[in-house]
């Protein structure tokens, strides 16, 4: 069977990217990356395209005098490479609405958070402010509304009372890099739909049992003297 032709689309250093090409290795893999595409030259995520022997293209989105133009330059290079599947994976451009509704269905996005919870911006700091005791990431596909679209995947991650912002990144980072190859290879083996605004997936299962945080410590541990009033 032909593997589903992606192209990553990035702005920075490259992180997921590098999850998706280890994920694309893979003797198995349902999924090849056809082109890595960056809006900055600078991105060293186009280091680890080079590294691993990928097309890249770069469009410096400064060059065009409006996002409609700049779109219009991504749209031809992603046909050029005959691109099925676009992965947004740290690309700081927001793209107009004629270019998503082109790509409906066939762009994702990951997201460091639990969606519909903190969409935009300094989403760790404002998981800590608000006090939850999980946050995350998800995938999703695009829509016109910034980090709206139907869930695909979705990796939960316990805050833990010692957090900053910094290490809450790092901790749901590296559930970003197993969330994003797992929608990814549950798209290209076309085990993925989009029915009503949401996704069905099948041959999948949910996990059976809840998460609980804070876990209770045995009645003999010793009290956190922070927890004391």
């Amino acid at each position: 069977m032909a593997r589903l032709k992606i192209a990553v689309l990035i702005s920075g250093r490259g992180s997921n990217l590098q999850a998706l090409i280890g994920a694309c290795s893979a003797a198995d893999a349902p999924a090849e990356i056809v082109l890595v595409l960056s809006n900055e030259p600078a991105a060293a995520g186009l280091q680890r395209a080079a590294a691993a022997g990928l097309p890249t293209r770069v469009v410096p989105h400064r060059e065009f005098t409006d996002r409609a133009a700049f779109d219009a330059a991504l749209d031809r290079h992603l046909r050029e490479a005959e691109v099925e599947l676009i992965c947004l994976a740290g690309f700081m451009r927001l793209l107009t609405d004629a270019f998503v509704e082109r790509w409906r269905d066939r762009m994702i996005n990951i997201h460091p958070s639990l969606l519909p919870a903190f969409p935009g911006l300094n989403t760790h700091a404002r998981a800590l402010e608000a006090g939850v005791r999980f946050t995350g990431c998800t995938v999703h596909f695009v829509r016109t509304e910034m980090d709206t679209g139907p869930i695909i995947v979705q990796a939960a991650v316990p805050v833990h009372p010692e957090d900053d912002a910094d290490s809450l990144a790092a901790r749901v980072l590296e559930a970003e890099h197993q969330a994003y190859p797992l929608a990814l290879r549950l798209i290209a083996e076309g085990r993925v739909g989009v029915v009503g605004g949401r996704t069905v997936i099948s041959d999948a299962a949910a996990p059976s049992e809840a998460l609980l945080n804070p876990v209770a410590l045995p009645a003999d541990a010793a009290p956190d003297p922070s927890c004391r009033n």
